[in-house]
């Protein structure tokens, strides 16, 4: 079956083919790292590891995931906190990188930071500038919007309506208020590099063009990212490599993951409902998160709460106990094969829910085998399956113990608990609430009785 993906672009679902026969390349959208990722972050990260799984079965992938380090979040990291803009980077890559390790996520083939590519950034702007597209002002080098005929086409937003309601900046040194920003002036507390502008900083949507030209080509595969960067980024990105490369096509495939959501509320920062995946690896495994985000198929908004996760972890406890008690050989898991109905159903656009209902249904039959030998085929099948979805990664005996990453430890349980009793003896009730909280949330009950506090797993 060829594989199915839905292309933002042309606004459906259309077979892929790649550019070059056999060979695939895919650019995502990372992080910018001044921060920890909240767990929205997580979900492209999740998803199109999923698909980059899918894609190595049948072709050469070179998959690139950006880092963008030169920033002003970053740079008002560094104010607020006092430290380098060079130790808040780091810090925040190797947590990312940490972080979704811990989802599940395998690292990508290329991972450029933003701070390593000026060069290629500021010749991008000059070819622009030479072909029209661009101009300089007081310092400032802006995309001339009105020169590119086909703005708005991946967004499907018609250029009127966005000088009329568009949220941009409006700076005198713009010709026109949807212009967006190239390059800018640095001062000099502000990291900056010497240009043909003077000294300065790459604006955002510049970054990925001449990252994506420089490790995948003028043309690449696979866009991919979260709704969000639709508008402007994606758009903006679309528009200056297009105009760059004399109208060749900058992706020929974009895609996006839906918006995922607390009380049908979209994250933001500013509702004050994100959460940190580097607090919630502490106490859930990851494979739990990981199955949650892809409870979902990624196109559509995916709700987050208790349910959700507690959804995922029971999931899990049905597929490492199918397998739990089956020694399958080396020799019989390298030979297994992923089942066809799982395979379908991610070539037909990563339909993450129909795959593991096929998931389930080779559970189903191996908890019904009887034949020892039929047991380690099915089996071997679902460690295969688990390879490809990347799941039931963990021994089956230390699943159920509790015993694997992101579980609370007995030490760590009996710690909490008597926190907890310390907090109620000093009438500090809402920290004691908070602890039991935090107790279940990590799959624990825990019982008061006269003889003291008791636990146990759920």
């Amino acid at each position: 079956m060829t594989i199915q993906l839905h292309d933002t672009l042309q606004g459906k679902k259309v077979p892929f083919v790649p550019q070059k026969e056999g060979e695939v390349t895919m650019y995502l959208c990372g992080p910018t790292v001044y921060n920890f990722a909240h767990i929205g972050n997580a979900r492209p990260a999740v998803v199109f590891d999923l698909l980059a799984r899918l894609l190595r079965r049948s072709y050469k992938l070179t998959f690139a995931r950006n880092i963008t380090d030169v920033d002003d979040r970053i740079n008002a990291a560094s104010v607020e906190t006092g430290k380098p803009i060079e130790e808040i980077t780091a810090r925040y890559i190797k947590a990312y990188n940490d972080d979704v390790a811990a989802l599940g996520v395998r690292p990508p083939d290329v991972e450029p930071r933003a701070t390593r590519h000026i060069e290629e950034m500021i010749a991008m702007i000059e070819t622009l500038i030479e072909k029209g597209f661009a101009y300089e002002a007081e310092g400032h080098v802006l995309f001339d919007v009105s020169s590119n005929a086909s703005y708005g086409s991946l967004s499907k937003r018609d250029l009127r309506e966005m000088i009329a309601g568009a949220r941009v900046e409006v700076a005198p040194y713009k010709k026109a208020a949807h212009d967006f920003v190239l390059w800018k002036p640095s001062t000099p507390e502000l990291p900056g590099w010497d240009s043909p502008w003077g000294r300065g900083r790459p604006g955002w949507h510049i970054e990925c063009s001449a990252m994506a030209e420089k490790h995948l080509g003028t043309t690449i595969d696979i866009h991919a990212g979260g709704r969000d960067l639709v508008f402007p980024h994606h758009e903006n990105e679309m528009a200056q490599s297009c105009c760059a490369h004399d109208g060749a096509p900058f992706a020929r495939y974009w895609l996006h993951n839906g918006f995922l959501s607390m009380d049908e509320t979209k994250m933001s920062k500013s509702l004050g409902n994100v959460l940190l995946v580097h607090e919630l690896i502490k106490t859930i495994p990851g494979e739990v998160i990981r199955l949650a985000l892809l409870g979902a198929h990624y196109k559509q908004p995916l709700e987050w709460s208790a349910e959700t996760i507690e959804s995922a972890r029971r999931m899990l406890d049905r597929l490492y106990g199918a397998v739990q008690g089956v020694e399958v050989p080396e020799a019989a898991r390298a030979a297994a094969e992923v089942p066809e109905a799982l395979i379908a159903a991610l070539e037909d656009d990563l339909n993450s829910p129909k795959a593991m209902a096929a998931f389930f249904s080779l559970a189903k039959d191996l908890n019904k085998a009887t034949d020892d030998e039929v047991r380690v085929s099915l089996a071997a099948q679902m460690y295969a399956s688990g390879e490809l979805m990347g799941l039931l990664g963990n021994d089956p005996d230390e699943w159920f113990s509790g015993h694997v990453e992101g579980d609370l430890s007995s030490d760590d349980i009996e710690a909490l608990i008597e926190k907890r009793n310390a907090a109620k003896a000093a009438r500090d009730f809402e920290m004691a609430d908070a602890i039991r909280d935090q107790l279940g949330d990590a799959g624990v009950t825990i019982q008061d009785s006269r003889d003291g506090t008791s636990w146990r797993r759920s």
